[in-house]
């Protein structure tokens, strides 16, 4: 195990940017708590001539003082087209960092599908604010939503929380895509198909123990700003559990039921993203 504390950059290139005065986008790889190297990307603010003006919700000029850390869903990574499509519209409201949970794309280690991915938001958020960014927003789908969720009860330091189609409860079985990522997990010939069909490597452990689940994190966030947003059409996860999650939150949360909407980053579009984006700069002061 590596020595090295989260957020240790392992390599980077940076690109001055003159019309900004602030460097270019960064490419690197970070390193974890238990010593996980994780791809990761930092795509500053754009100038103001670069924000499309017919943006909805987009501000005169994005905010120099914010970084969005965004977490992906199970099986996605920083280079997946509905991700970079995300971290765009982010943009226009300020810097983004983007990276790849362990076991995806590039970044190494095995997927143990929203355990100890919590170091690897830990590491990248360190990241964020190691670049200068005061404020820091957190924004997770899936299992990214449910690791943002732990991430903000166990760590805190974050200024903002969304969660996109995040399941409240562990182990849930009641959709069939749900008992298919089961099979795809626990099975020797899925977690096969999840490494050569999907690109992720899992873990063939059980959890041990079992950690902090979505809902017993949610009432530890408080008083950080929580936007739980969800699609009525979600084939994964039904509306019980961002119901759960928001009942579980109180005053300090806010609910979102997406009418048309389905999982996750792929369902989310631009105007709720942009939409995000807004309440972010609101939320986080």
């Amino acid at each position: 195990m590596s020595n090295r504390p989260a957020g240790h950059v392992a390599r980077s290139t940076v690109r001055p940017n003159s019309e900004t005065g602030r460097r270019g986008p960064i490419r690197t790889f970070l390193r974890t708590a238990d010593g996980i190297p994780i791809e990761s990307v930092y795509d500053p603010p754009p100038a103001v001539y670069e924000t499309p003006s017919d943006a909805p919700d987009t501000p005169s000029s994005p905010s120099r003082d914010l970084v969005f850390v965004i977490a992906h869903g199970f099986t996605g990574d920083v280079d997946r087209p509905h991700l970079r499509r995300v971290a765009d519209v982010l943009r226009g409201y300020g810097a983004v960092v983007t990276f790849s949970f362990r076991g995806h794309g590039r970044s190494g280690g095995r997927s143990t599908v929203g355990d100890k991915e919590v170091l690897d938001l830990a590491a990248a958020v360190e990241w964020a604010r190691g670049l200068g960014h005061p404020r820091v927003a957190t924004v997770g789908f899936s299992m990214g939503g449910s690791v943002v969720l732990r991430h903000a009860a166990l760590y805190g330091g974050t200024d903002a929380v969304v969660s996109v189609s995040a399941p409240a409860r562990w182990y849930y079985r009641g959709t069939a895509p749900m008992r298919r990522l089961h099979w795809l997990v626990t099975r020797p010939e899925g977690r096969l198909v999840g490494r050569y069909g999907l690109r992720t490597r899992i873990h063939h452990r059980d959890w041990d123990p079992v950690p902090l689940s979505p809902v017993q994190s949610v009432p530890r966030i408080a008083p950080t700003p929580l936007l739980i947003v969800h699609g009525d059409r979600d084939g994964y996860f039904p509306l019980d559990h961002p119901r759960m999650l928001a009942e579980a939150a109180g005053d300090h949360g806010e609910l979102w039921v997406e009418p048309g909407m389905g999982h996750a980053e792929h369902a989310a579009d631009d105007a709720l993203m942009a939409r995000i984006g807004a309440w972010v700069v609101r939320a986080a002061g």
